[in-house]
């Protein structure tokens, strides 16, 4: 019996879903509610690429050998260490005649569920990709289930470009969720993918003012250029003390609403810190460490909502591409990454 959630294709341990197995399944022959996708690109999570691409410092061979092994040893794109993934871009292959996806043979789309969950078989050796960036060109063949997202790819965006925009699909809407008409917003990682787009959403949302918080001069003068947040600031989000006071500096006071964007561990601290009693934290780094934040929150006696950003708010896709083909700053900021890497 095929599970709509993935329980079948899971190997070991047994008993738990997908995304907690060690180990699933990748066969090709798919169930009556599965769909499988022909893969063309991954799109490896930021704090998954970062982690790798240190740990072999820099050296390209070494970090597509690794991704390589961890797909072949646990059936699907499962850092170990970060417990993250990302998502991937492909052409449908195969439909169960009870899959309710609404897809059908020869659509492009995107998944947007985790890798950690999704059984992938990568078939080329990844001989096209260099190790040099988070987007994989791929082949192989990917699984999704009767329960998984997925969105067709937007016929007027790049298929690279919208990639990029739907791996962080989840920030902006909700960003915009939870910013009230009148809130001050910090978004640490302003200029990054999620950040920027977070900071755009925070805009629609009615925010007073918002503040971009950046590690670098140079990805300050990229977030000042593009003009989408009120102020910009230089701070590294892991020393809250400074971190506090650059949000509090920019926004005259601790922000109604911080945004966590980053890709690096450790910045729990600053962000409760930055954060206003009776405000909000959104923690869309996967470099987060959960129980710092609560045990943080707690020794800091501070008053504050901590989310956690599941990537999932109904209408995220739709939203972050109007996004992106409305705020022709934002679609800038996002063309230089996709070109970086």
């Amino acid at each position: 019996m095929t599970s709509p959630v993935g329980l079948h294709r899971v190997v070991e341990p047994a008993g738990v879903l997908p995304q907690a197995a060690w180990r699933v399944d990748n066969r090709p022959e798919i169930g009556p509610n599965e769909v499988r996708i022909r893969v063309e690109r991954l799109n490896l999570d930021a704090a998954s690429y970062r982690q790798l691409r240190e740990k072999h410092a820099g050296d390209g061979d070494a970090v597509r050998a690794e991704v390589l092994a961890i797909v072949d040893e646990r059936g699907k794109m499962h850092n170990p260490v970060t417990g993250s993934g990302g998502m991937l871009i492909g052409v449908v292959e195969a439909v169960g005649p009870r899959s309710p996806l609404g897809l059908t043979p020869g659509d492009r789309v995107a998944t947007l569920v985790s890798l950690t969950l999704t059984p992938l078989r990568i078939t080329d050796g990844l001989k096209s990709w260099d190790g040099g960036g988070e987007q994989v060109p791929a082949e192989g063949h990917a699984i999704l289930f009767a329960r998984s997202i997925v969105a067709k790819l937007p016929d007027d965006l790049p298929a690279e470009l919208a990639l990029a925009v739907l791996d962080v699909c989840g920030a902006p809407a909700l960003t915009r969720r939870v910013v009230q008409a009148g809130d001050t917003v910090a978004v640490l990682g302003g200029a990054g993918k999620s950040g920027s787009l977070a900071l755009a959403a925070a805009r629609r949302a009615g925010a007073r003012r918002t503040v971009g918080i950046v590690p670098t001069e140079a990805e300050a003068t990229r977030l000042r250029d593009a003009g989408i947040a009120d102020a910009v600031e230089i701070a590294d989000a892991r020393d809250p003390v400074r971190l506090a006071e650059a949000v509090t500096r920019a926004l005259g006071k601790p922000a109604d609403v911080t945004v966590v964007c980053v890709d690096v561990p450790g910045c729990e601290h600053g962000a409760i810190l930055a954060t206003d009693d009776g405000g909000t934290v959104i923690f869309f780094s996967m470099a987060t460490s959960f129980a710092a934040a609560a045990l943080g929150a707690e020794g800091l006696a501070a008053d504050v909502t901590m989310l956690v950003g599941n990537g999932y708010v109904p209408g995220h896709a739709e939203f972050a591409l109007e996004l992106l083909r409305s705020e022709p700053a934002v679609r800038h900021l996002f063309e230089q990454r996709v070109r970086a890497d």
